[in-house]
């Protein structure tokens, strides 16, 4: 394994990409007896799973269902996501012995390390008899009579199957690239726009000043966009806003939009005020506040302008706040509207919203309905999952299902 493939050399199928969908395509097909080659342009495969969740990465959810993924097509998924489920993906290293924990909202990971779970693949790979070849990069694609004839930097290859598995353009420095949307391209596939998705925002002006004063404070919020919304941690960051509530959201939005954050989810804020000023209570907002809240963050939006006037709520005895006060403080603490100046893009950003349009691939087989033997799985499809383990299972998914077929 891991060694280049001779030159004039034909295989049943060949897969470009060995990430997380190739790899899972790769031994599903090699366990069919198929003549299997996985060809990948950096020096090793499975990078981004090595990276992905702190180097432990994040390999399923408990609960999958569609309803956590984004697509033109929000149908394209439900076939896939049910004949492999996160259950099986579970079996599946549990026969291999691997040792996973559940963080929260049913989110596994690796106990010790990502390596143990590409370990994994990379065995399944191995007992299926599945080749790779790394340091190749494909220059070009023709279809013939039989198949493909790829050309390539180890040479020609001739297949009979063609699996595209590159991914998307998130996080360049993983060896990302747009080469499946030019093969889509070149088939003449359409491509639902991209754009980053679970990705931090960035901010500038005088809110940029203020992320940057209380970066590193972390709170649960919630946020809302474009009829969307999640509960999550806000993290605040020398750039803008980061944390999982932010990397959720910022896959539903566009340009220009605005986000709503409540900082105070866990209570009723306007109810409390009321309750507080009946009781003539004396204590002080900013110090009941930090019952609920980093100190750090109660005193610098105390401090904040309303909106874009002077006026600030101030801090003062709880019962001291008048009906207008009150008000205010509801819309500060627990209605805050503001407009990122955008994201900071693929070279962060988790995943990539869009990709080839799912109306021109088979769910079943995952193969193209116009050109038989020219299959997409994994990430460059129109299929984006939330964060928390989604993405991968729809790679495990996707990359399942074709390699029953390829």
């Amino acid at each position: 394994m891991n060694q280049p493939a001779p030159p004039s050399t034909t295989y049943d199928v060949v897969i470009l990409g060995g990430g997380a969908a190739g790899l899972m395509c790769a031994a599903t097909a090699g366990y069919r007896n198929r003549n299997v080659l996985i060809i990948d342009h950096a020096n090793r495969v499975g990078k981004k799973i090595l990276m992905s969740g702190g180097g432990r990465c994040n390999f399923t959810n408990r609960s999958i269902s569609p309803k956590q993924y984004l697509s033109n097509n929000p149908h394209f998924c439900k076939s896939a996501l049910s004949r492999y489920t996160s259950s099986d993906f579970i079996d599946l290293v549990e026969r291999h012995g691997l040792h996973y924990f559940e963080k929260e909202r049913g989110q596994l990971f690796c106990q010790n390390s990502a390596k143990d779970l590409l370990n994994i693949l990379l065995t399944e790979c191995e007992f299926a008899g599945v080749n790779i070849a790394t340091h190749c990069s494909l220059l070009s694609v023709n279809k013939t009579a039989t198949g493909f004839l790829l050309e390539t930097s180890l040479g020609k290859i001739n297949t009979e199957a063609f699996v595209v598995a590159s991914g998307g353009l998130s996080i360049p420095t993983m060896g990302a690239t747009g080469k499946g949307y030019e093969l889509a391209k070149q088939f003449n596939l359409p491509c639902v726009d991209r754009r980053a998705g679970l990705v931090p925002f960035t901010l500038s002006g005088r809110w940029l000043e203020v992320a940057q004063s209380i970066s590193g404070v972390s709170l649960d919020v919630t946020v809302e966009c474009a009829g969307h919304s999640f509960h999550a941690p806000l993290l605040f960051t020398h750039r803008g806003l980061s944390g999982p509530a932010m990397l959720q959201i910022s896959s539903y939005w566009s340009p220009s939009t605005p986000i709503t954050i409540n900082f105070l989810p866990q209570i009723d804020l306007k109810a409390q005020l009321k309750i507080w000023h009946q009781q003539g209570k004396k204590s002080e907002l900013k110090n009941i506040l930090g019952q609920w809240l980093p100190k750090r963050f109660v005193q610098r939006w105390l401090s904040l302008p309303f909106h874009e006037q002077s006026y600030c709520i101030e801090n003062r005895a709880a019962c001291q706040y008048d009906k207008t006060s009150s008000e205010r403080l509801c819309k500060l603490f627990q209605a805050f509207t503001i407009t990122p100046s955008g994201t900071e893009g693929y070279r962060t950003a988790e995943v990539t919203v869009g990709g080839v349009d799912t109306n021109s691939i088979s769910s079943k087989t995952f193969e193209c309905k116009e050109m038989p033997g020219l299959y997409f799985i994994g990430e460059v499809l129109d299929v984006t999952g939330w964060l928390g383990g989604y993405n991968f299972q729809w790679a495990w998914s996707s990359g399942y299902c074709a390699g029953l077929y390829v």
